[in-house]
C-alpha cells in the first residue's frame, strides 16, 4: 500500500476553499480545481517506498504485472486505465462532449498525419482513446447534461421572449429530432456577428430577470452561467441541455458523445486516462464546430441520476458500462470491509479516519488522504467507523468494453 502525494490543479473555476478544507489545509486565497489522483502523466500521483518520492506512472511502468496484475494489463494494457480525481468548481465549467474510441483513433491519426503539434490550441485529440466520465456529489452539485426534447428547448427559449431565437424555435419545432437539435446547436453557435452577439445579451438579459421567479432554479444556472460568460454563444447552446442538480452521494455516467457543462459543486470523479474534449462554449478555448457536430449524439432524453448500488461488505457502487473504471463509496461502521485485491485500485478517504490492513501492513488514511493498492492478490481490510471511503478500480472478467 502507497500513501499518494497529489497535485492539485488551480484552473481558474476552481473553488478557492472546498478542496483546501478536505485536505485539513488553510486556503490560499487562489482557486483549487481538481485533485488528481493516479497515473496520468500530465499529473502522476507520488508514492514513496524508501528511496523518496516516485511518480506512480513510472512505478507501474517498471512493472506492469506487479503493480496491475496480469488480467489488468491482458484486458487495459501496461498503464493504468483511470483516472481519479475530486472536481471543485465554483465557476462553471465549459460545455463539452466526449468521441468514442472510434473516433479519437481516427481524429487523433488525422491530426497526427497533419503534422499539428499535441500541445497547439487547435488540436482537438491529445490520445486515441475515449474519455467516459462518472461525477459523484460530495455536496449538492448542478450541471448541464444531454439534450432536452426539441419541444422542451424551444418552450425554454420561446418562454425567454428573446427575437433572435425565432429561428431556433421554429428549427426545433419543424424538424425530426436529431435534425433539430444539431441544427440548433450549429446555429447558436454561429451567434457571432453583430445581431448575434445582441441575441445572446439577451438571452443573458432574459434569464437573468427571470431567474428569481423560477420555481425550477434551471434560470439561475444560465444566468450564473451567463454572467461568467458573458458574450459567450455557448449560452445559447445550453439552453438545449438539461439541468441537473444532484445530491451528496449521486453520480452521473457521461458516455461518448453526450454534451455537458459542470456549473458548480464538489464531488469525485473519475474517467478513462484520456485528454480528448471538444468543447461548444462557455471557454475562450478552441471551438471547432465542424469536428464538434461529428462527435455529439443528437438523441434526446433526461440522463439518469445514479444511486449506489449495494455490493459485499457494505459497498455501494455506482453501476457504469464500461470496464476502464470502477467507483464505490463505503460508509464504514464497526464492521470491517475486505477488498479483493485482484486488481489495482485507489481509495480516497473522505470523511473520518480509515485504517487499511494488507499483509502485515497498516496505512492510516484521514479526510483528503488517498493510497493506491496494487494488485497483489492480497486482500485490504478496511475500517474506521464514521469514515467514509471511495473506492476507484477496474471491472475485470466481463467480456465486452464499450466503444
Amino acid at each position: 500500500m502507497d500513501r499518494l502525494d497529489n497535485t492539485v490543479r488551480d484552473y481558474a473555476w476552481g473553488s478557492t476553499t472546498a478542496i483546501p478544507e478536505l485536505l485539513g489545509r488553510p486556503a490560499t486565497g487562489t482557486p483549487q480545481a481538481e485533485l488528481w489522483m493516479g497515473a496520468h502523466p500530465g499529473a502522476p500521483s507520488r508514492a514513496d517506498r524508501g528511496g523518496g518520492p516516485v511518480p506512480l506512472d513510472r512505478l507501474i511502468a517498471a512493472n506492469p504485472v506487479g503493480e496491475l496484475g496480469a488480467a489488468s494489463v491482458e484486458r487495459f494494457g501496461p498503464t493504468l486505465p483511470f483516472l481519479a480525481k475530486v472536481l471543485a468548481a465554483a465557476l462553471p465549467l465549459s460545455i463539452q462532449a466526449h468521441p468514442t474510441r472510434a473516433q479519437a483513433r481516427a481524429g487523433y491519426a488525422d491530426e497526427e498525419a497533419r503534422g499539428i503539434p499535441l500541445d497547439a490550441p487547435q488540436r482537438n485529440y491529445k490520445d486515441d482513446n475515449h474519455k467516459p466520465e462518472l461525477i459523484c456529489a460530495l455536496s449538492e452539485f448542478e450541471g448541464l447534461c444531454g439534450f432536452r426534447t426539441p419541444a422542451g428547448a424551444a418552450a425554454l427559449m420561446a418562454s425567454l421572449d428573446v427575437p433572435g431565437l425565432e429561428p431556433l424555435i421554429d428549427l426545433l419545432h419543424t424538424k425530426p429530432e436529431p435534425e433539430a437539435l444539431g441544427g440548433a446547436l450549429a446555429a447558436a453557435l454561429g451567434l457571432t456577428d453583430d445581431a448575434g452577439r445582441e441575441t445572446v445579451a439577451a438571452v443573458a438579459r432574459a434569464v437573468t430577470a427571470a431567474a428569481p421567479a423560477d420555481p425550477t432554479g434551471e434560470l439561475a444556472g444560465y444566468a450564473f452561467a451567463a454572467a461568467e460568460h458573458p458574450g459567450d454563444p455557448g449560452l445559447v447552446a445550453a439552453l438545449l441541455l438539461n439541468h441537473v442538480r444532484l445530491q451528496p452521494g449521486e453520480a452521473l455516467y457521461l458516455g461518448a458523445g453526450l454534451p455537458h457543462a459542470y456549473l458548480r459543486g464538489t464531488g469525485v470523479e473519475i474517467m478513462s486516462n484520456s485528454d480528448n474534449v471538444l468543447r461548444c462554449g462557455f471557454t475562450p478555448k478552441h471551438v471547432d464546430v465542424p469536428e464538434l457536430l461529428k462527435v455529439v449524439d443528437f438523441r434526446a432524453g433526461r440522463p439518469e441520476v445514479l444511486r449506489p448500488e449495494p455490493g459485499p461488505d457494505g459497498e455501494r457502487h455506482y453501476p457504469v458500462p464500461i470496464d476502464e473504471f470502477r467507483l464505490s463509496r463505503y460508509e464504514l461502521t464497526d464492521r470491517p470491509a475486505t477488498l479483493p485485491g485482484d486488481a489495482p485500485q485507489i481509495l480516497l478517504c473522505t470523511a473520518g479516519t480509515a485504517h487499511l490492513a494488507s499483509g502485515g501492513q497498516e496505512l492510516t488514511l484521514r479526510h483528503g488522504e488517498s493510497a493506491f493498492l496494487p494488485a497483489d492478490g492480497t486482500p485490504t481490510l478496511l475500517t474506521g467507523p464514521g469514515a467514509t471511503v471511495f473506492r476507484s478500480t477496474v471491472t475485470l472478467g466481463r467480456s465486452g468494453r464499450s466503444s
